[in-house]
């Protein structure tokens, strides 16, 4: 789908998890609908998040980064978790991007968060991925969810610190379950999986939040 000045949006369910660094990977067989797994995908992703200098999108649960790497690079706002999901507005990047200049928010996204801040945006943190993408698909060869294997270095831009981890997020595809009780059923038998690998919940809700401590 292509994005206007208003972009184009989407509604992400997923798990997280956390991982040690050697914690192997789940074993899929017994996840709800899913036959087959996919080859995996590398992707090399770098996410410049920007808020102002009071934090005011922080503080309406709202982040506004600049992704390049993957099939989805570009700019996003994301919105607050509500109703097990959270909502996300995508717009194309602009031309001949600087991965390492301090980036400018476009105008399609300044409107955008328009109600909540204005500028000026400054750099919040820096969150460079080294993913690993999985397709978990059905009988037909349609994706259930996706699985990613994600190995992160950030660094919060404005306490001049930096971190790593490693983490896992399961995110519904459009074959997975539409009804509440299928998809409940569905991220049970992950979290199974996930705990019986070795892995545990994510301590916290996004790769910002915890670039930044929460």
């Amino acid at each position: 789908m292509s994005a206007g000045p208003s972009g184009s949006s989407s509604v992400e369910v997923e798990a997280k998890y956390d991982v040690d660094d050697d914690t192997p990977l789940p074993d899929w067989s017994a996840l709800p609908g899913v036959t087959r797994i996919g080859e995996p995908e590398p992707r090399d992703l770098d996410a410049r998040y920007l808020d102002t200098p009071t934090a005011e999108l922080a503080r309406a649960g709202v982040a506004v980064r600049r992704r390049l790497g993957g099939p989805d690079a570009g700019w996003h706002v994301k919105g607050p978790a509500e109703g097990g999901g959270r909502t996300e507005t995508q717009w194309p990047l602009e031309d001949d991007v600087d991965p390492d200049a301090d980036p400018v928010v476009p105008a399609a996204v300044q409107d955008a968060v328009a109600s909540i801040a204005r500028p000026p945006f400054t750099a919040l943190a820096r969150v460079r991925n080294h993913r690993t993408a999985y397709s978990l698909q059905d009988a037909e060869g349609r994706e259930v969810a996706e699985f990613v294997d994600d190995r992160v270095r950030a660094r919060d831009e404005r306490r001049d610190e930096e971190s790593s981890w490693r983490e896992w997020e399961v995110e519904l595809g459009p074959a997975a379950p539409q009804d509440e009780a299928g998809r409940t059923a569905f991220f049970a038998a992950v979290d199974a999986a996930v705990f019986a690998a070795g892995g545990r919940p994510a301590a916290s809700g996004s790769k910002l939040a915890r670039t930044l401590g929460r």
